[in-house]
């Protein structure tokens, strides 16, 4: 039997989702406990990566068993088990084809910046005390929608096959004090979103123009863009199935 399970965690202390030889991973987590509770039938497999420090208001994966559960009751001695920075909501039988990952039709990740400094956002938003013009950077946010060879925003020598993704929407929106970069993608990069909020900060300070941003997307060159922002303030916010 598959289950999926709908988590969320702050992963300041994390060196991502995927477990690593001798860090700490919230894949390591979430499977040490699950093991005390279900006979797992192999690994545990989430929707995708996140990088070290980056967080995920809503997270899935998926597991294998071959014993019927209680996704009530072990949802809730997963909350009790697990360290108080991850959180499980739900746990729920989805079909045997079902693949948190490959099943995936959309991710949506947000990038918070505060240009004020405030201590109680230091672990979720990236401080950025400089004048920035959120119109431009919207411009050249209308040049990341649709299909494309996203090889300037990704980190090099990475495993995947190609680096094209497509863009469904892409935008910088302020709510209240903070600044927020929203982006949605079938699949996205290793450092990707950093990348491209990175630049898209460079645009917005006049330190490369709209049509710049352009070149460097065509050119296919990580060495081209911005440099990779702090991962303090990402979060993967939404997926769709």
């Amino acid at each position: 039997m598959r289950y999926c399970i709908h988590l969320a965690y702050n992963g300041r202390r994390f060196f991502g989702w995927q477990i690593q030889p001798h860090q700490v991973s919230v894949q390591e987590c979430i499977t040490q406990a699950l093991e005390k509770i279900v006979p797992l039938a192999g690994a545990i497999v989430g929707v995708g990566r996140t990088d070290t420090g980056v967080h995920a208001h809503s997270f899935f994966a998926h597991f294998d068993t071959e014993k019927e559960i209680d996704t009530l009751q072990i949802t809730q001695k997963l909350n009790r088990m697990l360290p108080f920075d991850i959180v499980v909501f739900s746990l729920t039988e989805v079909a045997p084809d079902f693949h948190a990952r490959f099943s995936a039709k959309m991710r949506k990740y947000r990038y918070t910046i505060t240009q004020t400094k405030n201590p109680f956002l230091q672990e979720t938003a990236y401080f950025f005390p400089f004048a920035l013009n959120v119109k431009h950077m919207n411009e050249a946010c209308t040049l990341l929608i649709g299909t494309h060879d996203f090889t300037s925003f990704s980190k090099l020598h990475t495993d995947v096959s190609n680096n094209i993704c497509t863009v469904f929407t892409a935008e910088w929106l302020y709510n209240g004090d903070v600044l927020e970069f929203y982006i949605s993608a079938n699949r996205f990069l290793r450092n990707m979103v950093r990348a491209i909020t990175g630049t898209l900060l460079d645009v917005g300070q006049g330190k490369i123009s709209v049509a710049q941003f352009q070149h460097i997307i065509d050119a296919k060159n990580r060495q081209c863009a911005g440099q990779s922002i702090p991962a303090c303030g990402l979060s993967l916010i939404e997926i769709e199935y």
